[in-house]
């Protein structure tokens, strides 16, 4: 395991070098989302996570991760998801829409239990508060770390 700090915060962090992860990506806010995206495979591979059990396939937004994410789901191959996107609250409520219709939809999946999908979309009122969870907070490593533990915890019930 590498000298991440971020998995030095993660507490008692599982065994993750059997895992397998898909990440379902938006292409909107790209300059945010790949940060957050870039975060998330470095905490896996930090992680012990070998980059050929990590898949990444990109949808165009927010709305659209819950049908990635399923289609994802149903392969079979994977071990749990990570949903990352980002919404920017505008002047119209197109943001409350998709961000009540997102997080429903990744909640539906959870209740569907196929694997654990981590809502890894960014709701922000600003750019800047964006960047920031993507960079600085690595808001996509904290995700990541969440998959490795639900992915051990639907192990424990093997």
């Amino acid at each position: 395991m590498s000298d991440f700090s971020l998995l030095k915060n993660a507490g008692n962090l599982p065994d993750a070098s059997n895992m397998r992860f898909g990440i379902v990506v938006t292409e909107w806010n790209n300059h945010i989302t790949d940060a957050l995206l870039n975060g998330a495979i470095e905490a896996l591979k930090a992680a012990g996570v070998s980059e050929t059990s990590i898949t990444v396939r990109r949808v165009p937004g927010s709305f659209e991760l819950v049908y990635g994410c399923s289609k994802m789901g149903d392969n079979g191959y994977i071990d749990a998801i990570i949903a990352l996107g980002c919404v920017i609250k505008g002047d119209t409520p197109h943001f409350d829409y998709i961000c009540q219709g997102t997080t429903q939809g990744l909640v539906d999946l959870n209740v569907e239990g196929k694997v654990p999908v981590i809502n890894g979309v960014l709701t922000v009122l600003t750019e800047q508060q964006a960047i920031e969870r993507a960079t600085t907070m690595n808001k996509g490593g904290e995700f990541a770390i969440t998959a490795i533990k639900m992915v051990d915890f639907v192990h424990s019930f093997d």
